[in-house]
């Protein structure tokens, strides 16, 4: 039985939003053989950041977590529009930054928010090796960045 992403999404609620557009000079996502390399996604919504701020001060690690998950989606949504939807089978690697107040070291449950949506969608194909890092800064001072390989199928 073929993975169907589109029936997983919707079984757990989910939609992938929009492809946000480039702010600088490279694509959304590339595909590579078996591999799609996606580009960090920070939490927007149309286009629009919907958080600013340093976690542990101004962003509480809870909405960083949920921040997480959208910039997780984001990639998700990414590497869809460089393959065919249900071509995308599971997650390699995901690199999270976050923006950390002075004295933050929980940047691994913040990017677990990512980790624990690829899971909940592709279950143990989306079990993946990771990095989370701490930030003085992200683009447009966002709090949570979001790097992703998937694997899509031939």
């Amino acid at each position: 039985m073929s993975f169907d992403l589109a029936s997983r999404l919707a079984e757990l609620g989910l939609r992938l939003p929009d492809v946000s557009p480039p702010r600088g000079v490279y694509v959304p996502a590339v595909c590579s053989g078996r591999l799609v390399y996606v580009a960090g996604q920070v939490p927007m919504v149309e286009g629009e950041l919907v958080a600013t701020g340093k976690v542990g001060a101004s962003v509480t690690p809870e909405e960083a977590y949920e921040l997480s998950q959208r910039c997780a989606l984001a990639s998700l949504a990414a590497a869809v529009s460089v393959t065919a939807q249900g071509a995308v089978t599971g997650v390699v690697k995901v690199v999270g930054y976050v923006v950390s107040a002075d004295g933050f070291v929980g940047q691994p449950s913040v990017v677990d928010g990512a980790s624990d949506l690829f899971l909940a969608v592709f279950g143990e194909a989306g079990r993946h090796a990771r990095s989370a890092v701490g930030v003085a800064e992200l683009p447009l001072g966002a709090p949570v960045e979001i790097e992703v390989v998937f694997e899509a199928s031939g």
